[in-house]
């Protein structure tokens, strides 16, 4: 691997300018975690502000916050404890402990993540692979679960996990946000937050960490109306795919198309996703990746999580590690919903009316009064009304299977019942929604951002970030370190301040060195105080991306700057 590489270039930009550094760093760090600098959180948050303008304010979803800490049973529930697991293997010199289908896929294996831990063991035979640290001799391959483990309070039976998505804690609220949004239906819920996963061996930075800010929304929809009205505003849109045929056939050759035709095609499955993924697409555009840097691959059935019918990868180009997922994109169906309706007994059903009231002929087993009057005797008024409020299902299904049915003591059999067609009218009907899920990692995209802004200009570095996103609008600069003009410079930082735009001061240093520290950081427009400004009330307002200057009055220094962060 190069030493000169672009991810080497902004690890070390990170740390040195306040982006993020390793986590406890003094003792020696811990693989797999982050900390952020006041640079990075600015960052940070402009992505999250931007994301939820994209997905959730212009659609009018809502926004929630559950507990990084969830019960067990929550998982159990959602399929998360059987099968969120990753194979891992063992040096058996070093003990030093790698992700299984990682290691291969290094060594150019393809597909590693749908290997069974068979499959992987004979590829690691076949391979004669050893150890990469010490070249010892790899143990069996075998499963590791990911979720971090705890307890809740002191008892050892109450045991709970770590959160690997956020998305659990919308399922399990269903019913009250649905009422909250006053019944409103399709809806979307989004939720912005911190998720662990125990990685194995994370070695990518920023890429792959073990606790990371997640960012994603479920959008709940009509299984028997999918059609997406909004999808007419983005059917145009090209999208580079990579289908789940085209991996059959072993190419990874994205096939560009409309998502009108993929939709038509069958090649994504739901509008609602095709048109998330379109939108999906503009918003990593708008981080600065252009759109040939972006594509999207199909996972394979062995390749996708246990809830989904259909997954894509939203992947970019990045120097280092070559095509990485950014963002992923489910088709959930009814599965998460259904499970906890299951488990905890409680309605996920939504009642979705008809234009008009239809009437609908429905056969049921209605009891025989001769029959059961003969039979039960005395008993008969109140086998009567046991029979009437039974299930219909259960009822059926008994008498089918076993010719009774036994209630309260009383053997009901066929020839107590009889078949009855009966005519009622509908209103509407009760469905359990399925969903699609467009999920992000934030501190991904802060690195993604930061390589594709990174560049070199007369020797410099100049973070060319989407000015939207640059962690601070404005940094103010005293020409020198003198009384009178750091007072004035202070006096235009808070002026820029009260104006609601970002901004620093920054007075330690030359001139020529603040300019480059900030063009480092990203701050669009960096803005001069010197004895002119004392004199004339005028100012030097520098441009990161062309370095042209220009001199304005103080008193248009607000707008000037509005009017160049408003402009495309």
């Amino acid at each position: 691997m190069k030493n000169t590489d672009k991810y080497e270039k902004v690890i070390e930009l990170g740390r040195r300018r306040g982006f993020f550094w390793p986590s406890y760093e003094i003792y020696g760090g811990a693989g797999g975690f982050l900390d952020f600098g006041p640079a990075g959180v600015a960052l940070k948050r402009k992505i999250e502000n931007k994301w939820r303008d994209f997905f959730l304010k212009r659609h009018g979803f809502l926004e929630i916050e559950t507990p990084i800490i969830t019960p067990e049973k929550i998982f159990r529930a959602s399929g998360h404890v059987e099968h969120f697991k990753d194979p891992m293997i063992e040096c058996k010199i070093c003990k030093r402990v790698f992700r299984a289908d990682h290691l291969l896929r290094d060594l150019g294996v393809k597909n590693t993540e749908s290997m069974t831990l068979t499959e992987l063991r004979n590829e690691f035979e076949t391979r004669g692979t050893v150890c990469p640290e010490c070249g010892g001799q790899l143990l069996e391959p075998r499963h590791m679960q990911t979720m971090f483990q705890t307890t809740i309070g002191p008892y050892t039976e109450a045991i709970a996990y770590g959160r690997p998505e956020a998305a659990q804690g919308i399922f399990v609220n269903f019913r009250r946000l649905f009422e909250v949004a006053r019944e409103q239906f399709p809806i979307g819920v989004g939720q912005v937050g911190h998720a662990l996963r125990n990685e194995i061996s994370p070695r990518q930075g920023p890429i792959r960490l073990r606790e990371f800010t997640i960012m994603e929304f479920e959008f709940f929809f009509d299984p028997e109306e999918p059609q997406c009205p909004l999808l007419k505003d983005v059917q145009d849109v090209e999208v580079r795919v990579i289908p789940i045929q085209s991996r059959k056939e072993k190419s990874e050759e994205p096939l560009q198309m409309s998502l009108r035709d993929a939709v038509d095609r069958k090649v994504i499955l739901v509008e609602w996703m095709a048109y998330f993924m379109g939108l999906s697409q503009q918003f990593i555009g708008e981080l600065g990746i252009p759109q040939d840097k972006q594509r999207f691959l199909e996972k394979l059935p062995s390749e996708r999580a246990h809830y989904s019918a259909q997954t894509f990868d939203q992947e970019i180009y990045l120097d280092r590690w070559g095509w990485t997922e950014i963002s992923g994109h489910a088709y959930r169906t009814s599965y998460d919903l259904s499970r906890h309706m299951d488990q905890s007994g409680v309605d996920n059903r939504v009642f979705r009316p008809y234009p008009r009231p239809v009437e609908v002929e429905e056969k049921r087993l209605v009891p025989d009064v001769d029959a059961i009057r003969k039979t039960f005797g005395d008993d008969f008024p109140k086998v009567m009304e046991l029979v009437g409020t039974v299930d219909q299902g259960l009822l059926e299904d008994a008498l089918t299977k076993k010719g009774s049915y036994e209630i309260d003591g009383f053997t009901i059999t066929q020839n107590h019942v009889k078949a009855k067609t009966l005519k009622r009218k509908e209103t509407g009907k009760r469905i359990v929604p399925h969903v699609v899920e467009p999920s992000f990692g934030a501190d991904r995209l802060v690195y993604s951002a930061m390589e594709y802004a990174y560049s070199i200009k007369e020797d410099r570095v100049v973070l060319g970030l989407p000015k939207d996103i640059a962690p601070f609008q404005v940094v103010v600069l005293p020409l020198l370190k003198k009384s009178d003009l750091v007072e004035k410079a202070n006096k235009i930082y808070r002026m820029l301040l009260e104006a609601k735009i970002d901004t620093y001061c920054d007075e330690v240093g030359s001139i020529g060195r603040r300019y480059a520290r900030a063009d480092e950081i990203g701050v669009p427009l960096a803005v001069t105080v010197d004895y002119e400004t004392l004199t004339d009330g005028t100012l030097t307002v520098r441009h990161r991306d062309t370095w042209k200057q220009v001199r304005i009055g103080q008193t248009n220094l607000i707008s000037h700057t509005w009017d160049f962060f408003d402009s495309k």
